[in-house]
């Protein structure tokens, strides 16, 4: 057995320490590597402290990635070389060959992790967009212009596109690489519409670090990537799994050799993958049970909201209330009874909502997936 190490990875473009150890990996000759952000002591102490490094481990795990949850202990999502380049190869297939990538998200998620092992695996040097300080549209555009080769692509999540097609010169940017990947949370759909109105070829990605990232694109398996559906549940496989979580060896999430079981609820119907809502999410009000995202679906075409996420508040009649954080559009203020009466013409009254925050920004954590239990706080403890 070799011995878990933890690996530093740096948000800027300091990447030249980093880059053989995960050409290593790639390669399977080298130590297991736990990613750890190198400018957050807190996260990096946290993720060290859940997964052990310097303890043994099987030598066929290249690679530990958490995952993006906030609460209790982080797990770890042990890869394997031969995953991780199953992953880079499926993508490359997918989106016509191997390019040049540009790096605009955190180095220690999967989705920054691959945006570097698909660099590697191309022989290309990767731009660097530096988000250690939050994500800088109008710095996109420089960062794309360096850009060679004859493909161009990145990855970026759905805030980060948000806040690209509301910058001409970054927009303009964007639609010149030969793909987006977008991932990490959903995308809205009016979101998606202006990206492809805009001319980005937008490349809707679902995974997690338990599948090295993105395995479905635009509701697609990759090559070499599986999908089934179990009482409404979402299962992958295929060469991308990972082979368990560090340290939880019968976690059931595993249960099956070759299988992951996420807390997605799905359908998978003529080849194509349709994410319906987070089975863990789910609002029990009334007795009838309200799927968060078919809600966020309904509102986020409203022309007042720009963003938003439901969930569920503790209530005393209902067991939980339907709760909403907006973003609203530049100059709008929705009110909480336009909202309701906009549900309700598309769905049944009790997905309504009953509360309200309006927000200049979402909290989020991660890969930019909204921070629920922040917005459980913001919206327990104040009234709008």
């Amino acid at each position: 057995m070799s011995t878990l190490r933890t690996l530093p990875m740096p948000s800027g473009s300091a990447l030249g320490d980093v880059i053989p150890h995960l050409r290593a990996a790639l390669e399977g000759s080298g130590p297991a590597w736990l990613p750890i952000p190198s400018s957050d002591r807190r996260e990096a102490h946290r993720l060290s402290g859940a997964l052990a490094p310097g303890e043994p481990i099987d030598d066929e795990v290249a690679l530990v990635v958490t995952t993006s949850g906030t609460t209790g202990a982080p797990k770890g999502a042990m890869l394997t070389a031969a995953a991780l380049r199953a992953s880079c190869a499926a993508t490359h297939d997918r989106l016509g060959g191997p390019g040049t990538w540009l790096l605009a998200l955190p180095t220690h998620h999967i989705a920054g992790i691959q945006v570097l092992l698909r660099s590697i695996e191309a022989g290309t040097e990767p731009a660097v967009l530096d988000v250690s300080g939050g994500f800088l549209p109008e710095a996109l555009a420089g960062a794309i212009s360096g850009m060679r080769g004859p493909r161009r692509y990145t990855s970026l999540v759905p805030t980060q596109l948000i806040k690209v097609l509301n910058d001409p010169a970054a927009r303009a940017a964007l639609a010149d690489l030969d793909a987006v990947l977008v991932g990490g949370a959903a995308t809205p759909k009016p979101v998606y519409e202006r990206a492809k109105a805009a001319g980005i070829n937008v490349v809707r990605t679902y995974g997690m670090s338990e599948t090295c990232g993105g395995c479905v694109y635009d509701g697609v398996p990759l090559d070499g990537a599986k999908v089934r559906i179990e009482d409404g549940r979402v299962l992958l496989g295929g060469v991308m799994i990972a082979t368990g979580y560090r340290g939880h060896p019968d976690h059931p999430a595993f249960a099956e050799p070759g299988w992951f079981r996420t807390e997605d609820a799905g359908t998978f119907d003529d080849g194509v993958l349709r994410i319906s809502g987070r089975l863990d999410e789910a609002i029990l009000t009334g007795g009838l049970v309200v799927i968060p995202q078919v809600v966020e679906a309904v509102l986020v075409s409203h022309p007042a909201i720009s963003e938003c996420v439901v969930l569920g508040l503790p209530d005393e009649r209902l067991g939980q209330r339907v709760a909403v954080a907006v973003v609203p559009t530049e100059g709008a203020s929705p009110t909480l009874e336009e909202l309701r009466e906009y549900v309700e013409r598309e769905l049944d009254a009790i997905a309504a909502p009953r509360e309200l925050a309006l927000l200049d920004e979402l909290p989020v954590h991660g890969p930019g997936k909204p921070n629920r239990a922040k917005l459980r706080e913001l919206l327990s403890s104040s009234t709008y």
